[in-house]
């Protein structure tokens, strides 16, 4: 059974004022992540990722398709218990603190006063929140905010989690606190589904990840399977002379001086003992030869190219894949 799973889900909304039209924000989107895996969800601004995770949430409704959590349908009152969330932009009551909102939650989900105590001070400890606890959420930041968001997401110990840019907001301590509490909740064998602008951090933790263009997912899989393949070769030399840099380096995709005497090609993966050969006949030497593997970062910029044109978010303004303000 799919921890997640979706079957030609789509979300249409209607825009504009005089002249209404509608605009296709989620795109027969079709996907299945496994229990116990972290996948991360990319895309440009306007993709869709937000829509994808309300509609998961039932916070709005899809034109068509299904989608199912833990083998129910999504939003069922079962499900519900068993799932956390931290949405793009959290709101929270700014009168409370931080301590006296967690355990507001935690009496909501049942637990009993002791464990909701213990519950509530073992989160705030692993997201980074210390005496500050104690003060009105008013006076915090964005980031402190962010963190307090990722705490109630897990204050009923979920089974799956889906968070909407969790990294939003936060210095690189308070990165590298989620991505370790990820890490951790992925040793747990719980599922969590992200959306996320920081490719690097993704990269890092993500055992999957889908790129989701214009409301369309054009790529998923595992991270591993996706950079699997060479982006060509890395190869220091000492001594090149002036005329071989000229010979030798104009055929480089990039040539870098790094320190004296010492020099960088970026050459093509096919190329590489050729340069070698070239390099060692005009009197440098090898220092080093290392392969230069793709980023995640540049396995997204190329298929979002390869989808639009151009390395950016779709023309559709991105404000439209959010659903109007209720009445």
């Amino acid at each position: 059974m799919s921890a997640i799973r979706t079957d030609g889900l789509t979300k249409d909304f209607s825009v504009g004022f005089w002249r209404k039209r509608t605009h296709r924000a989620l795109d027969q989107l079709t996907l299945s992540v496994e229990p116990g895996e972290v996948f991360g969800f990319l895309g440009p601004n306007g993709a869709g990722k937000t829509t994808t995770l309300k509609l998961l949430m039932q916070l709005i409704f899809p034109t068509s398709g299904v989608a199912e959590i833990l083998g129910r349908p999504a939003g069922s009152i079962d499900v519900r218990r068993r799932v956390g969330y931290l949405p793009e932009t959290p709101y929270f009551y700014d009168n409370l603190t931080a301590e006296e909102l967690l355990l507001y939650f935690a009496k909501l989900f049942g637990y009993a006063p002791a464990d909701r105590r213990r519950r509530v001070d073992r989160l705030l400890d692993e997201v980074g929140i210390g005496p500050e606890r104690r003060q009105m959420l008013r006076r915090f930041s964005k980031g402190m905010l962010q963190r307090v968001g990722v705490a109630q997401a897990l204050v009923n110990d979920p089974e799956v989690v889906f968070l909407d840019e969790p990294m939003s907001g936060l210095d690189p301590i308070g990165r590298r606190q989620i991505r370790e509490l990820i890490l951790d909740l992925r040793r747990q064998g719980r599922t969590v589904f992200f959306s996320s602008h920081i490719l690097a951090d993704a990269e890092s933790i993500c055992s999957q990840a889908g790129v989701l263009v214009a409301g369309r997912l054009v790529s998923v899989g595992r991270v591993d399977e996706m950079l699997a393949f060479e982006r060509g070769w890395e190869l220091v030399v000492a001594d090149l002379s002036e005329a071989a840099q000229q010979a030798i380096g104009g055929r480089a995709r990039r040539i870098t001086q790094i320190a004296l005497g010492r020099h960088a090609l970026e050459i093509a993966p096919t190329e590489s003992d050729q340069f070698v050969r070239d390099c060692i006949e005009s009197g440098a030497h090898i220092v080093a030869l290392n392969p230069l593997h793709a980023t995640l970062e540049e396995f997204f910029l190329r298929v979002v190219q390869d989808e639009t044109g151009h390395e950016g978010a779709p023309s559709d303004d991105s404000r439209a894949t959010e659903p109007p303000p209720a009445s």
